[in-house]
């Protein structure tokens, strides 16, 4: 089997990688995993050497969409068995396992909105992408339970990258105007570059803003605060994905229609949510 991710570094790929790599072998199956580092010109010579291997199956995690994903439809009319992990590309009749991003941010909002909280930011990925889009609606979803009228200006996109979060931080915070008292971030990755816009504006979480992300980085565990965090089943999306993909090529799903597994996530509520805000709307009762 061959496994293509969009970014090696993003500390969610490796247990999913570690996920799939496990249920392969258990079938009888080895795996041999590509970076694309989330260009597309590099998928496209992934799946040339891949296609030279005849590789008997393919996990993948597209690049973001800049240029399309013809390669992918090209090896699906080839008749090569693919699942798509994380992200669905547009337009695709794929299998594909995911997770529930929508809900997942929702979860996070309500969290906030329970806490007092009426000013709420957010930083997000491309507009493009699928995944960014169904974060965005959770945020947006979040909003409109509580009668929140969303701010434009509170609502930034980014590239799911470091320094994408820390300029986007840096132009949310150091507005003279109000700015908000609590801050969605769509990944783990623009959330270190939150972080360190908040070191460098001598902002403290969560007493000037309360922070909340979608995923977690087990190192940041070694510091405080603790990040309230959206965590999603990276492990168990290339577990899934791996057997979905060895069951299509054994036959054992015969049905062509696309096979579509969310997964659920979980909401952890720790420190850089919780605590005593100075611009807080306080609790009723």
């Amino acid at each position: 089997l061959g496994m293509v991710i969009s970014d090696i570094t993003n500390p969610f790929f490796p247990e999913m990688v570690r996920g799939a790599e496990e249920a392969a072998l258990a079938r009888g199956y080895v795996l041999t995993i590509f970076n694309t580092d989330d260009r597309i010109e590099r998928e496209h010579q992934v799946f040339d050497i891949l296609r030279s291997r005849q590789m008997d199956g393919l996990l993948v995690v597209v690049a973001l969409p800049r240029g399309g994903h013809g390669h992918l439809r090209e090896l699906l009319e080839e008749g090569t068995r693919i699942v798509c992990l994380d992200r669905i590309p547009h337009g695709f009749a794929v299998d594909a396992v995911t997770v529930d991003n929508e809900g997942g941010v929702r979860s996070a909002i309500d969290h906030l909105v329970a806490e007092g909280h009426t000013r709420i930011g957010y930083i997000g990925g491309r507009a493009d992408q699928l995944v960014a889009r169904e974060r965005l609606a959770g945020y947006f979803a979040g909003l409109l339970a509580a009668a929140i009228h969303p701010v434009k200006e509170w609502i930034k996109e980014g590239d799911f990258r470091p320094d994408s979060g820390y300029a986007l931080a840096m132009e949310l915070l150091s507005r003279r105007s109000r700015h908000p008292s609590a801050l969605f971030v769509a990944n783990i990755l623009m959330t270190t570059g939150v972080l360190r816009a908040l070191e460098e504006l001598g902002l403290e979480t969560p007493r000037d803003l309360a922070l909340a992300t979608f995923d977690r980085i087990a190192l940041m565990d070694s510091f405080r605060p603790h990040l309230t965090s959206v965590m999603q089943p990276s492990y168990e999306i290339g577990r899934r994905g791996a057997e979905l993909l060895i069951d299509r090529i054994e036959g054992k799903v015969k049905d062509q229609v696309p096979v579509r597994v969310k997964l659920d996530t979980t909401l952890v509520i720790r420190q850089s949510t919780v605590g005593e805000f100075s611009d807080k709307v306080p609790k009723a009762g």
